[in-house]
């Protein structure tokens, strides 16, 4: 796997561990996307990889994207349907502002974490999880094309 300039393999590892910790809890699903560079607004094209990587096929529209375009200093973080209806903007834009205080000081690593636990703590208290529940989508951190 390539070094990004500003989260090790290590940390891309460790990251995986948080998410799979924190969706140990819920039937929600939480993604991490990385790339470079993205033409398009930070939204949009996290609107987009939502839809790209499956993130709309929860069956309970609980699944949470973090992405994060480096090089542009861009990022956004959305949640499918479910999730937004019980938390609403004003959490994510919480979260948002967690992210910037920690991009702005160099910590990509330790926003990305924040925002992954910030999120798995929402998702465990809207959506625990129950008996039978399966993880749907993988856990792994994805840099650069989405894969489907």
């Amino acid at each position: 796997m390539e070094t990004l300039k500003s989260v090790t393999p290590g940390e891309l590892a460790e990251l995986k561990t948080t998410i799979s910790e924190a969706e140990k809890r819920t039937s929600g699903e939480i993604r991490v996307f990385i790339e470079d560079h993205s033409e398009d607004g930070p939204l949009d094209r996290a609107a987009y990889i939502f839809e790209k990587i499956g993130m709309k096929k929860t069956s309970l529209n609980n699944g949470v994207l973090i992405y994060v375009a480096l090089k542009d200093r861009k990022f956004s973080i959305i949640g499918d349907s479910g999730i937004h209806a019980k938390v609403g903007s004003a959490f994510w834009d919480a979260i948002k502002e967690k992210m910037t205080g920690h991009f702005k000081e160099g910590r990509i690593f330790e926003g990305l974490k924040t925002a992954v636990r910030d999120s798995g703590e929402a998702l465990a208290t809207y959506f625990p999880y129950t008996s039978g529940d399966r993880d749907e989508l993988s856990n792994d951190v994805i840099y650069g094309e989405p894969k489907v």
